[in-house]
C-alpha cells in the first residue's frame, strides 16, 4: 500500500484499485500501513533539532485508561458507577481548575494537586464514600498510568534517534516521569508546566521549550493533536505538528478532535508513526 499526500485528498492506492478519501476521515490506523522509509523533510523543517509533544491525548490515551481502571476498580469495591461519565466529567474540570490558577484565583498549583481536587468534588458527586487516603491518592495517580496510543512509542523511537524529544505538557514532572516509566515513552528530558510555573496556552511555557534546550525558537517544533495548542505554540515562533487523534474524546462530551489539512501547520500528520516518517525518521 503507498499513500500520497496532496493539500486536500489522501490517495490510498491497493493493488491495481485506488480511492480517495478527505484527511479527516483517515484513521490513525492505515498509517501505519504506510511505507516506513523516511521521506526528505521540508527544507523549511532542515533545522529543527528537537519536537516536543503535548502528551493527554495525544501521545496517550486518558479516556480509555480513566475508563478501564475505574471499571476494574470499581468491581473490587462493589460501586455502580458510570465510569465513562466519571471519566468525562474528570476531564471536563480540567481546564477551568487550570484557569483559576492561570487568572491568579489561585497560587500555582501543580496538575497532580488540582487532579486530586477535581477528584474530592467527583466522590460527592457520585456518592463514593469511604475511602482511605491511600485509594485516594492511587485514583488521583490514574493519571500516571495512561495507556499510550498504539503507535506512540514506535513513533517516538524513531524520532528519538534523530531529534531531541521530550514532553511540553501541562503535566508536573513526577506525573510525566511516572508516566514515562508506565507506557515506556522514550523522553530524553521533561518540560513543561512546572518549569515554567503556567499552564498552556500561556507563553512562557513555548518559551520554556526552547530557553531550557538552549535551542532558537525555530529550531524546536511542537507536536499535538489539539489546534489551538498548535496555534499558540506557532505564535511563539516554534514550528508545529499535527498529529491527528480521532478517537481521543469518544463522541462524549469533553470536546470534538481537532482536524487540519496539510497546509494547516508545518507537518500535517494521522499518527505519530507517520510523523516520524514525515520528520526523516
Amino acid at each position: 500500500m503507498c499513500l500520497t499526500v496532496d493539500r486536500r485528498k489522501f490517495m490510498v492506492a491497493a493493488g491495481a484499485g485506488a480511492a480517495t478519501i478527505s484527511f479527516s476521515q483517515l484513521s490513525p490506523a492505515l498509517a501505519r500501513q504506510a511505507p516506513l522509509n523516511p521521506q526528505r523533510v521540508k527544507p523549511e523543517l532542515a533545522n529543527v533539532k528537537a519536537l516536543v509533544f503535548d502528551t493527554f491525548g495525544t501521545v496517550v490515551d486518558w479516556r480509555s485508561s480513566v475508563i478501564a481502571e475505574g471499571t476494574t476498580w470499581g468491581k473490587t469495591k462493589g460501586l455502580n458507577i458510570n465510569w465513562v461519565d466519571f471519566a468525562d466529567r474528570w476531564r471536563l474540570g480540567y481546564a477551568p481548575t487550570m484557569d483559576k490558577v492561570r487568572k491568579g484565583e489561585i497560587p500555582w498549583t501543580r496538575l497532580d494537586d488540582l487532579h486530586r481536587m477535581i477528584l474530592e468534588e467527583l466522590l460527592k458527586e457520585f456518592k463514593i464514600e469511604g475511602l482511605t487516603e491511600e485509594e485516594k491518592v492511587s485514583w488521583t495517580h490514574v493519571w500516571r498510568r495512561l495507556k499510550p496510543w498504539p503507535d506512540s512509542v514506535e513513533g517516538l523511537t524513531r524520532l528519538k534517534k534523530r531529534y531531541v524529544i521530550a514532553p511540553l505538557s501541562n503535566g508536573n514532572i513526577a506525573l510525566m516521569t511516572n508516566l514515562a516509566k508506565f507506557g515506556r515513552l522514550p523522553w530524553d528530558a521533561i518540560l513543561g508546566s512546572e518549569l515554567a510555573r503556567h499552564y498552556k496556552p500561556d507563553r512562557e511555557v513555548y518559551v520554556s521549550a526552547y530557553y531550557y534546550l538552549d535551542l532558537k525558537p525555530e529550531e524546536v517544533m511542537m507536536c499535538a493533536a489539539h489546534a489551538p495548542d498548535l496555534e499558540a505554540a506557532r505564535s511563539n515562533g516554534l514550528r508545529t505538528g499535527f498529529i491527528y487523534r480521532p478517537d481521543e474524546y469518544g463522541n462524549g462530551p469533553v470536546g470534538v478532535p481537532s482536524r487540519a489539512e496539510p497546509g494547516d501547520f508545518d507537518v500535517v500528520t494521522v499518527s505519530m508513526v507517520d510523523l516520524a516518517r514525515q520528520m526523516g525518521a
